[in-house]
């Protein structure tokens, strides 16, 4: 089944994730990139993809890819770091070759990390993530290549998730969860000065982490810093920009139901949203 019953358009930026979080991101490049046509999907059905292992998160990602690709975008953005950090380099260095075309996938831990270390006075960074991308140090791992003096403190988050799907933002559960891993990340290393929200939906929990982290500590949630960073991309690979179409057009599909994902979606993407149903792989 295709989102629409039009025939297919060319030339969309596709952005996925295995949820809702990555709608946090496309909030920022739709602000900052208004213009072109966007399709989101999210690949609720199989999520979350935290705790799967790297080949289950990069089958699944090239399945989205590839929907994606079929469904007219050029470029990809998986706006989720479990499938940044599990299956983008696999996709680009093996599976783009393959093809072809020229289109593109890019990922959110690269455009984040080039900043990251600018950010930091006191040369120590904190990120909170899921158990997958902090299994994968990715994040130590990106920013050694650009600030190698620069250190990483990481933790893993495995319920925060959990926290914002389930409407729990703010209360004593969240205090609890959200404070008992904040403590832990600054008791190992309280020279912390930034901490990054490495999860697209930690930035819904903001004003609950906020209560608990230090005063004087940057807490940086990734959309805007991808959206630059896309913006950039564009100025320098005009042959890429040139394929996008402009017609201001946003889908939203999901692979589980869409009613309750329009209902989530709204929180993430802060206004009311339309969504279609999809078979991708197995369920």
């Amino acid at each position: 089944m295709t989102i629409s019953k039009e025939s297919i358009s060319q030339g969309k930026i596709g952005i996925f994730d295995s949820g809702y979080g990555g709608l946090t991101v496309m909030r920022s490049i739709v602000d900052a990139l208004p213009g072109y046509d966007y399709l989101y999907l999210g690949d609720n059905a199989r999520a979350p993809y935290g705790n799967r292992s790297f080949e289950t998160v990069y089958q699944y990602t090239l399945e989205c890819v590839n929907w994606l690709f079929d469904e007219g975008c050029e470029l990809v953005i998986l706006a989720c770091n479990t499938a940044s950090a599990k299956a983008l380099r696999q996709i680009q260095q093996v599976d783009l070759p393959k093809r072809k075309d020229s289109k593109r996938v890019l990922g959110v831990i690269r455009p984040t990390t080039e900043q990251l270390g600018l950010m930091t006075q006191s040369g120590v960074v904190g990120v909170m993530g899921t158990e997958g991308t902090v299994k994968s140090g990715s994040y130590p791992i990106e920013v050694a290549k650009f600030f190698p003096q620069v250190v990483v403190e990481q933790e893993a988050c495995p319920m925060w998730v959990y926290l914002v799907e389930h409407n729990q933002r703010e209360g004593e559960g969240a205090d609890y969860f959200v404070r008992q891993h904040v403590d832990r990340i600054f008791q190992r290393n309280p020279k912390i000065d930034t901490l990054l929200l490495a999860c697209t939906h930690y930035p819904l929990l903001t004003k609950t982490i906020q209560k608990f982290i230090p005063e004087g500590v940057k807490l940086i949630s990734q959309g805007g810093l991808v959206a630059e960073r896309l913006v950039d991309y564009l100025v320098r690979h005009p042959e890429m920009e040139a394929r996008l179409r402009r017609a201001g057009t946003r889908s939203f599909v999901t692979t589980d139901d869409p009613e309750t994902f329009e209902k989530q979606a709204s929180l993430f993407f802060g206004e009311p949203i339309v969504a279609y149903h999809v078979e991708i792989g197995q369920h």
